[in-house]
């Protein structure tokens, strides 16, 4: 294992998914193949078999990075054998606010993900793969296709797969705006041509999938790791990270530090080195005050909880929280927390596709309590509406998307009472009430929001 940072060593990065992420023409096959590219791929088709493969995925403990974080070894196991249609899906759906690594993954190195989807097929054996791609990414769309349209040339994709006479057939799909299609199942309905609603489950994709067929689902970043651990081993991928949490993770960093942007860091490095060493620190005077460590749907974390521990998924989950997408949102003294939650609480409203009454009503209510508040015009009572509220959604609705509105905004509630009563007490944000939409005179974090409903105000 590498040796662990003291809290006087600055952090670095430790690229691997980005080590030649700015190589002029990395978007060409050309270019990928002279860094090494596609060598993986031979190794999986050539020198090992399914079997050696998916242990050897198994053996590496990579987890999910798109927020979940289970084994995908383990996941893409539960697949079962014999000859029939067997798919694999990549979720780059990446709608989460604050996340924008996917992004910069596919459109600088979409070979790296078209190759690791290739590997990943062979492991779980399937021979049907989609890359579902949020439709606003226009440009990285038309990336992938042109990669994608290379790769069967170069015989990585079609019905004869490195000579082996195996078939791997791969297709961009595009979606249409829909933050609910990055919930497995719903994406799968899109995929389908139906309306994206989450199913109920079980029967868990696995068994019962696209097109009713076993399915492997699994995020951009996740994906992208398999040419390295089929290259160099589990053992190598095992020696980055903590004994929970192997590999690096590419990190999204924005709001109020003075460098937002995309981090490769070894997970269990400390927050504080991934903030101040990395991100540059506060962007302004006004010191940090919290931030939220996976995404807007991970509950905050305040800089006295938070900002000193590792990294990693275990340390984020005993802290309350969840590491997520990997995407930290940082916001300073000058945020206001109750236009802060208020924010996080439309965003959700928007998105829920309605199927289920707790998240269909619960966010709805919520926004309205949190506009009362912003606007000057709440009681105590409806402060109290707002965390019973959140109650009745949690661990009640079909997928998490109402659980990700509830635990971001019951943990700002929970550690910012004070603020919460103020607005009540002093009729409002800024202590009078505010224009009519919501908004008051303090800074909201410079968030990489969705395009549509996260950016309002």
């Amino acid at each position: 294992m590498p040796p662990t940072k003291t809290k006087t060593e600055k952090t670095t990065e430790t690229r691997i998914l980005f080590r030649n992420i700015d190589e002029p023409g990395l978007s060409k096959i050309s270019t990928y193949k002279r860094l090494g590219g596609y060598k993986s791929l031979v190794k999986a088709y050539t020198e090992m078999t399914p079997e050696d493969l998916l242990a050897e995925l198994e053996a590496s403990d990579l987890r999910g990075r798109g927020g979940a974080g289970f084994s995908m070894g383990k996941k893409a196991s539960f697949l079962p054998r014999g000859d029939m249609d067997k798919y694999l899906c990549c979720n780059a759906d990446e709608s989460e606010p604050g996340t924008f690594k996917d992004r910069e993954l596919m459109q600088k190195n979409p070979h790296q993900l078209i190759e690791g989807m290739v590997i990943a097929a062979r492991a779980a054996g399937a021979n049907r793969c989609f890359i579902y791609i949020r439709g606003e990414y226009v440009l990285q769309a038309d990336t992938l296709d042109r990669a994608v349209a290379e790769a069967y040339e170069a015989g990585y994709l079609g019905e004869d797969v490195c000579g082996t006479g195996e078939q791997v057939e791969l297709v961009v799909h595009r979606g249409a705006g829909a933050y609910i299609c990055g919930e497995e199942t719903a994406l799968l309905d899109s995929l389908e041509g139906k309306r994206g609603n989450p199913r109920l489950k079980p029967p868990f994709p696995a068994v019962e999938g696209l097109y009713g067929g076993p399915t492997l689902i699994n995020n951009v970043e996740t994906l992208s790791n398999l040419p390295h651990i089929v290259a160099s081993g589990a053992e190598w991928f095992r020696s980055f990270g903590t004994e929970q949490s192997p590999g690096t993770k590419v990190v999204s960093v924005s709001g109020d530090v003075a460098k937002p942007g995309n981090y490769e860091i070894e997970l269990g490095v400390p927050v504080r080195g991934i903030i101040d060493d990395l991100a540059g620190g506060a962007s302004g005077k006004a010191k940090l005050k919290c931030f939220f460590p996976g995404g807007s749907s991970s509950p905050v974390l305040t800089v006295e909880e938070g900002m000193d521990l590792p990294y990693s998924f275990e340390a984020m989950a005993d802290a309350g929280s969840m590491l997520g997408s990997g995407s930290i949102i940082v916001c300073d003294e000058e945020t206001s927390v109750v236009e802060l939650a208020l924010r996080v609480a439309r965003f959700y409203h928007h998105e829920s596709c309605g199927k289920c009454t707790p998240c269909r009503e619960g966010t709805n209510w919520t926004v309205k309590m949190l506009e009362r508040l912003s606007h000057g015009e709440a009681t105590p009572i409806d402060l109290e509406t707002i965390v019973s509220v959140q109650g009745n959604i949690t661990g009640n609705c079909l997928c998490v998307l109402g659980d990700s509105m509830a635990a971001p905004v019951s943990a700002l509630v929970a550690k910012y009472r004070p603020e919460f009563d103020q607005a009540i007490s002093m009729g409002g944000v800024n202590g009078h009430a505010t224009a009519g939409n919501g908004h008051g005179g303090d800074a909201l974090p410079d968030v990489a929001w969705p395009l549509g409903a996260g950016s309002a105000g």
